[in-house]
């Protein structure tokens, strides 16, 4: 086997491990579809196709937390999340790939930040509910979501927490039925658009699948804050590997 596959193979099912555990996963998709030739823009609607499979067993997992917020409600948040999600996938397919190699660094030390912070930045908004940001907020964080996959998670958790959400199953249930949303219909605009290098799509899929379950498993024995730094340090050394490259 090619050993540009095992990097992509192998950077999808340690993605599918981490998104089980703690998240971060798009950390290690999108970094090895680059260094492995893909063009930043395309690694990005590819990287974002090859973890979106998880979103979906993450949403069923909490069916019954789903099930216990008013139907009005849902509706109208998963509306919000897929408008912002297909706004956000269109303007990635607008922005010159130039620009966005620029941005790329950027991007992924943003997202570090947020993964790093987020613990704090719920702690701190937990119990100051401001439920007027509830929605416009969940609109910007979509359209961020479907621009750049990075710290979605914990974009959505903080919007929640500070909007006066104080169940934490709640938040989690609300986190994976939008980040499910605004990620598959970002990544059906990318594949009509033709930015997905389905080959790679594909094997990634199955991999960060498998990676996931074992995530799940190996969840219950590991702890999470290993994790979490492992994480933020694999971000920082990506963002600091992609800012050299800008030289």
């Amino acid at each position: 086997m090619d050993s540009v596959w095992l990097v992509t193979g192998a950077a999808a099912f340690g993605a599918g491990v981490l998104n089980a555990i703690a998240g971060g996963g798009s950390f290690l998709t999108f970094p090895a579809l680059v260094f492995a030739g893909v063009p930043p823009l395309a690694a990005n609607a590819t990287s974002a196709a090859a973890v979106s499979p998880g979103y979906l067993g993450s949403t069923l997992g909490f069916k019954a937390e789903l099930n216990n917020i008013p139907r009005q409600v849902l509706q109208r948040e998963v509306l919000i999340a897929a408008i912002g999600g297909l706004i956000g996938a269109g303007l990635l397919l607008i922005t010159p790939a130039k620009l966005f190699s620029g941005l790329v660094p950027w991007l992924l030390l943003l997202a570090t930040a947020l993964f790093a912070l987020g613990p704090l930045i719920a702690a701190r908004s937990a119990g100051q509910g401001h439920p007027n940001w509830r929605l416009p907020g969940l609109l910007a964080v979509a359209i961020y979501g479907g621009y750049f996959n990075g710290g979605l998670g914990i974009l959505l958790m903080a919007l929640y927490t500070l909007t006066g959400e104080s169940r934490l199953n709640t938040v989690n249930a609300l986190k994976n039925l939008n980040s499910f949303v605004l990620s598959w219909l970002s990544v059906a605009a990318f594949a009509w658009a033709g930015a997905i290098v389905w080959d790679q799509a594909v094997w990634m899929m199955v991999l960060a699948t498998a990676g996931g379950w074992s995530g799940a498993r190996l969840a219950k024995r590991l702890p999470a804050h290993w994790v979490r730094w492992l994480v933020i340090a694999t971000g920082l050394v990506m963002s600091g590997v992609f800012f050299s490259r800008l030289g």
